[in-house]
């Protein structure tokens, strides 16, 4: 791959105040062939499990990190790509491989990722593993030869220099720490065709990096920075382009840490974007991770409404005031809690909101205050979690002083909490059986059809209109009415909604909000009989039991 060109940074779409350009590693002559590989992820309310056999796809989302890595590679290696959530690696893909590269996005996969480490050296391979895992706790893989920390910039070069060098294993463990990162304007556009956009329940891309806030719980500024580093709307257009082409429909989620971190930036982006949907006449709708705040923008939420945002994640975390500055995020008491669902409600876009429970302030009460909550809302989807002590976290030093860590195996959280262990899972695991009942669900997305999906900008029928979408909508919609609709516990709760829907025609809402309650009442039931974790980021492997044919119909 030629080295990159220097060119001149726009500045309102890159903060950082200088850089000194590098050339790409010289690797003529040292043709490599790396398997790239990402491991399956453990499952969780999150990753959508049940969905995906009445969609048509493998996995929730393409990896966003390994696809760019990919494309950073020296175009004359021969490069083999695997989703373990789409498929497993083969022995013959690491017979196959030079060197074995390895990314993982959360400390929920990283049994997975070890294991991977070992069936790779088995054969003799050279392992080297990146990602936000590693970079925030690289002794969590003391078995890899390779550890590269931190985000794209000059280890990397290092790193693949060294794979240029030799692909022989090393005598011990060796890392590589990024002291000077790649702008975001560099980036090259991620390897989306390799993975097949077709496969995946949502498309993804990246347009900045970084949040400004310092909330308790999270690693996101210790590992990308407080100040929103920022691609060029070009460069966003391009990736878009490249995920359409490559056959995505429906959602593409901005996977930014905070997509109004820089509100200026997202407001320079924002009409490229609306450009982009009319002239391809819509053929995608977004979503993003956002903090609530964003309501006191209404410039902006107009933009993003019309650019046709569809689902925001808001990170509420609790209705209760005071917890919340407890955990640094008095951001979200700024304005009622409520009211701000509302407003955003308003512009057509429906809340996903972030819930944690095992809190210092918690009490047993909490249930009936988050349930009380969800009830008031109207939101669908509300992930509970147990609070979990991520490394790199203003939390995990706290309680690491306080001797309130507890990392032993089969715990939901690494957390002692205040209040009893059992007690606390028994509270987590009775506020969401409560909150996906078929009633309770479907209730909330009745106020979605009421109060949210009418205020969406309207959709030129052409932008979908192709045989493949036709297709996975006309299957789907006929997997779900039978798996739903005749098979199901909560038939005549499905068609209260379904039969109105589809005499107007609205096919897409029934797709929509069955096929989104299915997931969260299948996790609901499955996490009652205990098969399903407490945490998003527990490590905790469940081993699935019995018949879950009951549990799910």
């Amino acid at each position: 791959m030629a080295a990159l060109n220097v060119v001149q940074k726009p500045a309102a779409t890159e903060p950082e105040a200088s850089f000194t350009y590098r050339k790409r590693p010289v690797t003529d002559g040292s043709a490599r062939k790396v398997l790239c590989i990402f491991p399956h992820y453990t499952k969780a309310l999150g990753t959508f499990d049940h969905a995906y056999p009445l969609l048509g796809v493998k996995a929730f989302m393409p990896p966003q990190g390994l696809l760019l890595i990919i494309s950073y590679l020296p175009q004359h290696w021969e490069i083999r790509f695997v989703d373990e959530n789409v498929k497993p690696a083969k022995d013959k893909d690491f017979q196959w491989a030079d060197a074995v590269l390895v990314s993982g996005m959360m400390h929920i996969q990283r049994q997975q990722t070890n294991a991977l480490n070992r069936r790779a050296h088995k054969f003799g391979k050279v392992t080297v593993l990146g990602g936000p895992s590693v970079s925030a706790c690289p002794e969590y893989y003391p078995d890899f030869d390779y550890l590269h920390l931190g985000e794209l910039g000059d280890a990397t070069d290092e790193m693949l220099a060294t794979l240029a060098e030799s692909v022989e294993r090393p005598a011990g463990q060796r890392r590589f720490v990024t002291g000077e990162r790649l702008p975001l304007t560099e980036f090259p556009t991620p390897a989306y065709k390799l993975a097949g956009m077709h496969k995946y329940f949502v498309a993804s891309v990246q347009y900045s990096s970084g949040c400004p806030y310092r909330c308790d719980f999270c690693d996101i500024p210790e590992l990308y920075g407080q100040t929103p580093r920022m691609k060029t709307p070009k460069q966003l257009l391009a990736e878009l382009d490249a995920i359409v082409d490559d056959g995505c429909i429906g959602s593409v989620y901005l996977v930014d840490d905070n997509f109004v971190g820089n509100r200026k930036a997202a407001k320079e982006l924002l009409p490229h974007l609306i450009e982009w949907q009319k002239k391809r006449y819509y053929p995608v709708e977004f979503a993003c991770e956002a903090t609530l705040n964003v309501v006191k923008s209404p410039d902006l939420l107009q933009m993003m409404h019309e650019a046709s945002f569809w689902t925001m994640f808001c990170g509420i975390e609790t209705p209760n005031a005071a917890a919340l500055k407890a955990i640094s995020k008095d951001h979200n008491n700024q304005m009622p809690i409520l009211e701000a669902v509302q407003t955003l409600n308003s512009y057509g876009i429906e809340v996903v909101s972030g819930i944690i429970m095992g809190l210092d302030t918690d009490t047993y009460d909490t249930p009936n205050q988050m349930l009380q909550f969800a009830e008031q809302s109207g939101i669908p989807i509300l992930t509970f979690n147990l609070v979990q002590a991520l490394p790199r976290t203003p939390l995990h030093r706290r309680l690491k002083a306080e001797g309130r860590l507890i990392e032993t195996e089969g715990r939901e959280s690494n957390v002692d909490f205040k209040l009893p262990y059992d007690d606390v899972v028994d509270m987590w695991r009775r506020t969401t059986q409560t909150a996906y009942k078929p009633e309770a669900i479907y209730k909330r997305f009745k106020h979605q059809q009421e109060h949210t999906y009418p205020n969406r900008v309207e959709i030129p029928p052409t932008g979908k209109l192709t045989f493949v979408n036709v297709w996975r909508g006309v299957s789907t919609l006929a997997k779900l009415m039978v798996k739903v609709g005749i098979l199901g516990n909560y038939r005549k709760t499905f068609w209260d909604m379904a039969w109105p829907a589809l005499k107007s025609m609205d096919i897409e809402t029934v797709i929509h909000v069955s096929l989104v309650a299915h997931q969260m009442i299948s996790f609901a039931r499955e996490a009652e009989a205990g098969y399903e974790n407490a945490g998003f980021y527990s490590t905790k492997l469940k081993t699935q039991g019995g018949s879950l044919g009951n549990i799910n119909a």
